[in-house]
């Protein structure tokens, strides 16, 4: 199995997984990219996993369902493009020999769901995880629809997933992030790295992503905000009192990087 990040709009990237004749693809906001690879590869479109309802996340699954028959896998909880085999924690969606376990991550939208591929599945010698816009490299989705608790439990289970799991998140945000992180943790020796190595992929024109889990761990405010050094910087910068609770550090340090600058 191959894993290919397909750039869309601006900073989107549809994600394809490939084994030289069909193909998957994760949240395909626009149809042109993904019908681009799959005539330069050669390959039959089986499926489509959508995470979360959002236009630049389901904007292509329409045409490129009508035009390959695709079966569509997306969120129980929202409305998506139809017909669509609804999902939610504990199920599985079943493609090209693949089961993708389906883990409940709502916070950026109400019903959002991530697709998780454990090592061990057909051609895959890493884990995967497809999570949208709640887990980004350095950062997390803004909440929308859902609750700063929801989106910390949805992180906690996403950071949950082995250390060597391949984070596929939904946008190239990497850099932004990682300067808010800095302003967060400016001491962070693993960051200052991690920044410095994410500069130089940008520069050549690479993708960040995806991800990996113990590095995000090491490096994401959002991973971290149970952190002393976390707890300090949004104290310092919110004026919270000593006794706020987790999730009033969580949504403090979200506020945040909503007004970075």
């Amino acid at each position: 199995m191959t894993l290919v990040p397909l750039p869309a709009f601006a900073d989107n990237y549809i994600w394809m997984l490939q084994d030289g004749s069909h193909a998957i693809v994760v949240d395909p906001g626009e149809a042109k990219p993904v019908f681009d690879a799959l005539a330069r590869a050669h390959l039959q479109l089986a499926a489509i996993l959508v995470t979360h309802h959002h236009a630049d996340h389901t904007g292509g699954v329409a045409a490129l369902r009508e035009a390959t028959g695709a079966r569509v896998f997306g969120p129980a909880g929202e409305t998506v493009p139809q017909p669509c085999t609804p999902l939610r924690q504990g199920d599985h969606a079943d493609a090209l020999g693949l089961r993708f376990e389906v883990i409940d991550i709502p916070g950026h939208t109400a019903g959002h769901i991530a697709f998780f591929l454990p090592a061990g599945a057909p051609g895959i010698d890493t884990p995967l995880v497809f999570c949208g816009d709640t887990l980004f490299s350095g950062g997390c989705g803004r909440i929308f629809e859902g609750t700063p608790a929801q989106m910390l439990a949805s992180l906690d289970a996403l950071a949950a997933l082995p250390d060597d799991t391949r984070v596929c998140c939904g946008h190239e945000y990497t850099l932004s992030n990682l300067r808010f992180a800095q302003a967060v943790e400016p001491d962070n020796a693993d960051l200052t790295q991690y920044l410095a190595h994410c500069q130089a992929v940008r520069a050549r024109g690479a993708p960040t992503l995806p991800s990996q889990l113990d590095i995000e761990r090491r490096i994401n405010p959002f991973l971290r905000s149970r952190e002393a050094t976390v707890h300090r910087a949004v104290r310092a910068q919110s004026q919270l009192s000593a006794a706020a609770d987790e999730v009033e550090v969580f949504a403090a340090l979200r506020q945040w990087k909503n007004d970075f600058r």
